[in-house]
């Protein structure tokens, strides 16, 4: 199920939010809240849904198991335990296909027929940030840093929790177990104004702005030869516009759901193409999934503890993975690998003095290679991506303004807000009358554009 569509927004939300706020007794209120959540999971494709009530399940066990004893090798066996089946669940889900194509394409490569069958696998959505969720939990239990869930119906209630489920943030139960054990029992005015405040500027991010870039940069990307270095730079830019308001419209969407059940989730996004570094732009961009990499993967390999070189390698390795999240393709582990190149440069760059003083400089710099890494992103293959490169950089002549002026005016508009305008959390909200005027403007602006199903683009992931 969509957010950005009619049977969520005046269907499903409603009768949630009626269920939640009616009923007194809190299991019966986790016991709502879970099935509410199933159901949107399950509106997709209901065949998967076992899948992520087994992770959970395992999870929940694993967690408990962990907390009840301080024998460290029984509680280091629950913990690998746990981690082994949610990347086992990654691992054949979302990366046998590419494992069995690297190894029958090596196999053909040398004379060899195919070793490994190729199985038409659908890809489970969101499994990546349900398992995320998950290994965090028995994480931080082992760690000491939270206690188990009070009971299998409240952890079931955190991972399936709809307005995060799909596509982030990345809801670590830390951030949420307070907030459960002390749930609201009435919606307030500055809980329900503070929703409808990020849930209709990420609906409006969405259909008014990533939506309207949409279909040109589609058309771009589908050229077998695509020609004229304008159209390529404008091209890869209305794509770095369209991923950004498609996402942080996402995530400011699942803020304001989060508000309407009176909970808080973490910012995910703070204005990242206005960072004046590539380590800016991380702490920057899908701060969730950034700050889930570096606690429990860049820090325990020791993070920047050690040598330079070592630094150099735990980042490199950090977003290797990090890339190979985002999809099972190689362009992604290699936009990973760029991006860690990246962070290394910089570092050195950084600690010998060698960084420029011009913040215009720096952000145009960063929001350029940002960009470039960007053609590795949205391309299907690596040939596609060297052809747009070569496009960008003039192999194919300097080309001509596009033909529609109102893609070029979108563009321009979507930039100005993403280089300068604050994001929604820097925005002061107050519950004052032009804001109300504003909000219903767009949303009903929002509601009129909706056309067909327009899924957001981190579902791929």
């Amino acid at each position: 199920m969509l957010f950005n569509s009619y049977v969520f927004l005046f269907a499903f939300l409603p009768v949630t939010l009626a269920g939640w706020w009616l009923v007194r007794r809190s299991e019966v209120r986790f016991a709502w809240l879970t099935i509410a959540s199933y159901v949107f999971y399950g509106w997709w494709n209901w065949r998967f849904l076992p899948l992520m009530i087994a992770s959970t399940t395992v999870d929940y066990i694993a967690g408990a198991k962990i907390a009840a004893t301080e024998n460290l090798r029984t509680r280091r066996g629950w913990l690998v335990a746990s981690l082994s089946f949610n990347l086992a669940l990654l691992a054949f889900f979302k990366y046998y296909g590419l494992f069995a194509s690297t190894i029958n394409q090596a196999s053909s490569d040398f004379g060899f027929r195919a070793a490994v069958p190729v199985l038409n696998i659908i890809l489970p959505i969101g499994i990546s940030f349900y398992t995320f969720n998950s290994m965090s939990y028995t994480i931080d239990i082992y760690r000491g840093l939270v206690r188990p869930a009070k009971s299998l119906l409240h952890y079931s209630a955190f991972v399936a929790l709809f307005p995060h489920l799909i596509a982030g943030p990345i809801v670590r139960y830390s951030d949420i177990e307070t907030q459960f054990h002390a749930l609201k029992t009435k919606l307030g005015s500055q809980e329900a104004s503070l929703g409808i405040y990020f849930f209709v500027i990420g609906l409006s991010k969405k259909v008014l702005i990533a939506d309207r870039l949409a279909r040109p940069v589609n058309e771009f990307f589908a050229l077998a030869h695509p020609t004229g270095l304008v159209n390529s730079w404008l091209a890869v830019l209305g794509y770095s516009l369209q991923l950004y308001f498609d996402f942080s419209g996402y995530s400011d969407m699942a803020v304001g759901l989060a508000h309407f059940l009176g909970l808080q989730f973490p910012q995910n996004f703070n204005s990242p193409y206005q960072a004046e570094n590539i380590a800016d732009f991380w702490r920057r961009w899908h701060i969730s999934l950034s700050t889930w990499l570096r606690d429990y993967l860049f820090i325990p390999l020791g993070g920047s503890r050690l040598s330079n070189a070592r630094t150099a390698l735990n980042l490199t390795v950090t977003m290797f993975l990090g890339g190979l999240w985002h999809g099972a393709n190689w362009t992604f582990v290699v936009w990973g690998l760029y991006h860690g190149v990246l962070l290394v440069i910089h570092a050195v760059a950084r600690e010998r003095g060698w960084t420029l003083r011009s913040s215009i400089c720096n952000r145009s710099l960063t929001f350029i290679a940002i960009m470039l890494g960007w053609v590795l992103f949205r391309a299907e293959s690596f040939g596609g991506a060297t052809r747009i490169l070569a496009s960008m950089f003039g192999r194919t002549g300097l080309g001509s303004v596009p033909d529609s002026p109102l893609y070029v005016g979108w563009v321009a508009g979507a930039a100005a807000i993403a280089f300068f305008a604050p994001n929604t959390w820097q925005i002061e909200f107050k519950p004052r009358l032009i804001y109300a005027y504003s909000l219903a403007a767009l949303f009903l602006g929002s509601v009129l554009m909706l056309s067909g199903a327009s899924p957001f683009l981190y579902f791929q992931f």
